[in-house]
């Protein structure tokens, strides 16, 4: 059960990007890891997480970069709890956004780091949080988000010698086909890739693998279900899981909380 001073707040989605504004006053999430990038900020409090087996510790202004696909946890750091606001991006943005000049996504090895640049990005995207972010506006936090990160990695963007044709074939069909099973032979099949390139290549170019994009899109769907009312059972079922107790296994390991204690947390 949440504690009474534990909440989740969304903003209106735009494509490729989400937004939350959460408080927790103790344990926030159970260890678990996006699809996305996770790029935001502490507005207040003690900040702590796990990642990539080390403690990581964010105060108020600080800029946190999570990598897609990367195991962390949370919880608060003292009584008086802490509050972030979080910006989700796809990985696809961020390659449009460094087009040519990038090889792989950007990998920024510390997570936790003062940069007010980026915070100036992240409050632009953040701030209005009850209204739908402008379509130019995300166009220009995208891209000023990227070209951060590529900043903060360090070393110069790489020409892109990556089938990408390809590889959005491969992603259009998972997303058309988020319902159901896809089979490897498919996949091979609509991006002309034998099934490990495409594996290894989907993973950098898409932040992680296909079957994790698969999944990640069926949570979407469950996700917003849940959000207008829907009872777990139906969502499960209309987004494609076996059972509820299917969603919930791949909920908790997408979010770190399961289904039912995300609906209770919406406010």
């Amino acid at each position: 059960m949440p504690a009474a001073g534990d909440w989740i707040r969304q903003a209106p989605p735009s494509p490729g990007l989400e937004r939350i504004d959460a408080g927790f006053t103790g344990h926030a999430y159970d260890p678990h890891r996006h699809d996305t990038y996770a790029i935001g900020y502490t507005l207040n409090g003690v900040q702590c997480f796990r990642y990539r087996g080390a403690d990581a510790v964010s105060t108020a202004g600080n800029v946190l970069v999570i990598h897609p696909d990367e195991v962390h946890d949370g919880h608060a750091g003292t009584e008086a709890g802490f509050r972030y606001r979080m910006l989700y991006v796809e990985p696809l943005l961020v390659q449009e956004a460094l087009g040519e000049r990038r090889r792989s996504l950007p990998f920024v090895r510390t997570p936790v780091f003062t940069d007010p640049h980026l915070v100036s990005c992240l409050i632009a995207a953040l701030d209005d949080f009850d209204r739908p972010l402008d379509e130019l506006l995300a166009d220009q936090v995208v891209a000023a988000l990227s070209e951060g990160l590529a900043r903060r990695e360090g070393g110069a963007p790489k020409p892109s010698r990556m089938p990408e044709a390809a590889l959005r074939r491969a992603r259009d069909y998972l997303e058309d086909n988020a319902a159901r099973t896809v089979g490897s032979e498919e996949l091979e099949k609509i991006s002309g890739l034998e099934r490990y390139q495409l594996a290894r290549q989907f993973r950098l170019f898409f932040g992680t693998s296909p079957y994790r994009y698969l999944v990640m899109r069926r949570l979407a769907r469950a996700r917003a279900l849940i959000a207008g009312g829907t009872d777990l059972a139906t969502a499960a079922f209309d987004a494609g899981f076996a059972d509820q107790s299917h969603l919930t296994r791949h909920f908790k390991q997408a979010f770190g909380i399961t289904p039912g204690r995300w609906a209770r947390l919406l406010v």
